[in-house]
């Protein structure tokens, strides 16, 4: 598909629902982490390191 091609029907509601989930949802209701490493999320960007040695998930 090409950016200016409308998207499919089943492509669009499937789209709609997805934003009606999100919107619906509940933000999750976890305690604050206690001795967490700082920086960013080493999960969300593929490595970990630790006492300079990359470790890769």
């Amino acid at each position: 598909m090409t950016d200016d091609t409308p998207l499919p029907p089943a492509a669009q509601r499937a789209l709609a629902e997805a934003e009606a989930r999100r919107k619906a949802a509940r933000p999750l209701d976890l305690p604050p982490e206690r001795d967490g490493r700082p920086g960013p999320e080493p999960v969300r960007f593929g490595d970990y390191e630790l006492k300079g040695r990359a470790i890769d998930f």
